[in-house]
């Protein structure tokens, strides 16, 4: 696929394209000679000027009539495209809850596979409130997503600075890891032996995170005030009856 191509894909199309092309062969030129170059009317290689400006590609100085232009490097795209991802990040929950508000519905998104319960779980890192409520079947978490996994999902929610109140099963616990922690933003009870948690289960906001074993191999979220009222509330019955893990720092 050519240049020209996969550029019209971020919207630098046509006589865009065809004013950016002139501007990176001409280096630093004035606008008359961008208009030979480019074969375009001087109207339309004003207004890509313009727009190209806009998009970070392109750079005028000088007086109107004695206006040059200079390209900037693609790269800047790059740059561009992570600054609206990092936007996107950090908009998506209020758009998301104030769509949801609208709508006046609870919303359910089902993945399947393996990759669905990687998605379920990367969904809570979005947490507004900065306190997220977790059941973790240790087991099943630790083989599907899997501990790299798991690693760096707790990087990513320190470094947005979410706490995690967390619930687990000693008689399933396979291995020491996730102790309480001040450092990992992190508090840890141990259930009562009568209860085995089998399933891994993210209360946030207003959204409740479920990652199924392997063998069922399924993420859901589920998105509804009120059941993730009613799960919270479930889960500060459990966490009043289980036993505190010592701080580890």
């Amino acid at each position: 696929m050519s240049i020209e191509s996969n550029l019209a894909k971020l919207g630098i199309a046509g006589n865009l394209f065809k004013v950016y092309r002139a501007a990176i062969e001409l280096g630093e030129t004035p606008v008359a000679a961008l208009v030979e170059q480019s074969g375009l009317p001087k109207a339309t290689v004003y207004d890509a000027i313009a727009r190209l400006e806009q998009e970070g590609l392109m750079v005028s100085t000088g007086e109107p009539r004695r206006r040059r232009v200079t390209a900037h490097d693609p790269a800047v795209l790059q740059e561009q495209l992570e600054a609206k991802r990092q936007m996107l990040d950090y908009m998506l929950p209020q758009l998301r809850s104030f769509y949801n508000h609208l709508r006046g519905k609870p919303q359910i998104r089902f993945y399947d596979s393996a990759d669905g319960v990687q998605k379920a779980l990367l969904d809570a890192l979005s947490c507004e409130s900065g306190l997220m409520h977790c059941t973790f079947a240790m087991p099943e978490i630790l083989e599907t997503p899997g501990l790299a996994f798991m690693d760096k999902f707790t990087a990513q929610r320190v470094e947005r600075k979410i706490f995690m109140k967390v619930i687990r099963s000693p008689q399933r616990d396979t291995a020491s890891i996730w102790p309480a922690s001040h450092k990992d933003l992190r508090e840890l009870r141990f259930a009562p032996d009568a209860l085995a948690l089998s399933m891994t289960a993210l209360i946030y906001d207003n959204r409740v995170a479920l990652a199924s074993s392997k063998r069922e191999s399924y993420g859901l979220i589920i998105e509804s005030e009120e059941f993730a009222s009613l799960m919270r509330t479930m889960f500060e019955a459990v966490w009043i009856q289980s036993t505190p893990a010592p701080w580890q720092d």
